[in-house]
């Protein structure tokens, strides 16, 4: 590749056959966190708006936990669809996902770049090749994740940072990218602890640094993010500590699972990392002193998550742009297996990104455009859509784009303290023919679709015949089905009058 322009265009071709070619479902957050709520500051429909105000906030937002600058970038892509009238669903769906996608593309060329400036354009062609490689960048990096923002702005931070022995950095860029990751994702700061520590003691000038580049940039990104929740909230929020409190002092976090301390470092790291990981051990071996700081960075950040007792593989993954600088570093010095070991990093990383980006969960994504179908004709109004599953298994209006009533199954955790609390969803499960019943026990009541995992047919059977449901949908999900999640996603409709 020559110079960064070719090299950039490659990327974001590259980038975008990646957001394509990645048609599953990680975690609820990609879409709860920012599409849904970016959906709702965008299109509520006050006048003639169903029970839920034509979009769901989940519990994070009426506690004040979530800050709206993120979900901010998503409404306003929204915003201009809505302007131009291409306020479509399938590009309410795609929009997003190319945004980030080029932008990931951009980070692509930013750790190339900066991977040329410190050692020489054959290292950097290796880092680089290390980084498209990477299935889990692959499956993750066009995702509208707040990691995977928190991800991309590291390693723009990074590319400005002033790293010992190099002629390049500017404090004030490094530290107002790591403020905006931090306004995005609070846990952003932990990765760049040791940086900034690292940055600080080398200074000559301590005092110019906090006083000129610290403070000023620490007020301005909190000044910006205060406003906007400001308005997005009514009134006066400090999300940053408020997400603080309740994942770090409260430990609330458990509530969605607990793993070993040691998960990050037997099953976490080596996951993501996948077969990169003895190129990564190998090239922390190799590389010189003056990169210790990245592993440092690296160690460090995995250490702080192994002590939160909720763990999850996209919580690290603003580290794996610093483990494919020594992923590259290692390939680079390969020299005459430099050929084969590229091979075997592309073939390897193949199979998990094509699978996880187009088999793996994939149903909670298709079984929407069953749905969708429901806006399109006269039934709109009548439809009534109801979620049987582990709560926020599927996206929601933002996946839908017309007020059609919709319901799922809630599970906030119980932030009074209460010990024998339990969520819907975990009522549900314990006896779901009782619920159904109790529930619905006037027919008037009944939803004109129930959407569920196959795993809770046999359960339900009754009531789907005495009801008078019909399966119309089957969608498949997973070829792992684990406890409520089941192998394919079941359609029910129930039939009607003119049916009979």
């Amino acid at each position: 590749a020559g110079g960064p322009a070719p090299l950039l265009a490659l990327t974001v071709a590259l980038r975008t056959l990646n957001c394509f070619l990645v048609q599953t479902s990680f975690v609820p957050d990609e879409y709860w966190q920012s599409l849904e709520v970016a959906h709702r500051m965008v299109f509520r429909y006050p006048s003639r708006s169903p029970p839920n105000n034509y979009g769901h906030l989940t519990w994070e937002w009426a506690n004040g936990l979530r800050g709206y600058s993120y979900p901010l970038i998503f409404a306003s892509i929204y915003k201009a669809l809505q302007l131009l009238a291409k306020d479509d669903v399938q590009l309410l769906i795609w929009v997003p996902r190319l945004a980030q996608a080029v932008l990931a593309a951009f980070a692509d060329v930013k750790l190339y770049s900066l991977v040329r400036h410190l050692e020489h354009a054959e290292t950097a062609k290796c880092v680089y090749f290390c980084q498209l490689c990477s299935w889990f960048t692959w499956y993750s990096c066009t995702r509208t994740l707040t990691n995977t923002m928190e991800t991309l702005l590291t390693i723009f931070a990074l590319s400005c940072y002033p790293i010992k022995g190099s002629k390049m950095g500017s404090s004030c860029k490094y530290l107002a990218l790591i403020a905006l990751a931090i306004v995005i994702r609070p846990t952003a700061v932990i990765p760049w602890i040791p940086l900034v520590f690292s940055h600080f003691l080398q200074e000559q000038r301590k005092a110019d640094l906090i006083l000129h580049n610290c403070i000023p940039v620490g007020l301005v990104t909190v000044g910006t993010s205060l406003i906007i929740d400001r308005v997005f909230f009514g009134e006066w929020v400090l999300v940053q500590l408020n997400f603080l409190k309740f994942n770090v002092l409260q430990n609330l976090g458990t509530f969605y699972g607990s793993h070993p301390w040691h998960w990050y470092f037997t099953q976490g790291l080596p996951v993501i990392l996948g077969t990169h990981l003895p190129f990564f051990i190998h090239g922390c071996v190799l590389a010189p002193k003056r990169y210790r700081i990245f592993l440092t960075a690296v160690i460090w950040t995995v250490l702080v998550y192994s002590m939160l007792s909720h763990k999850e593989f996209r919580f690290i993954y603003p580290v794996l742009p610093f483990c494919m600088f020594f992923c590259g570093y290692s390939l680079k010095h390969l020299k005459a297996w430099k050929k084969s070991a590229a091979s075997f990093l592309l073939l390897s990383n193949l199979v998990p990104a094509l699978y996880t980006g187009l088999i793996h969960q994939r149903g909670s994504l298709d079984v929407m455009s069953h749905i969708q179908q429901l806006c399109n004709n006269s039934y709109q109004s009548q439809a009534f859509v109801f979620f049987m599953m582990p709560c926020h298994s599927t996206p929601f209006y933002s996946h839908v784009h017309c007020p059609l009533k919709m319901r799922f199954l809630q599970c906030p955790p119980d932030l009074t303290g209460n010990e024998s609390y339990i969520d819907e969803a975990d009522v549900f499960y314990s006896n779901p023919l009782g619920w159904l019943n109790k529930e619905f026990y006037n027919d008037t009541l009944l939803p004109s679709h129930l959407i569920f995992f196959s795993v809770l047919e046999q359960e339900i059977s009754s009531f789907l015949a005495l009801r008078g449901y019909e399966k119309t949908a089957t969608v498949f999900h997973s070829h792992v089905p684990q406890g409520r999640v089941g192998s394919h996603i079941y359609v029910y409709r129930k039939k009607t009058e003119m049916n009979h």
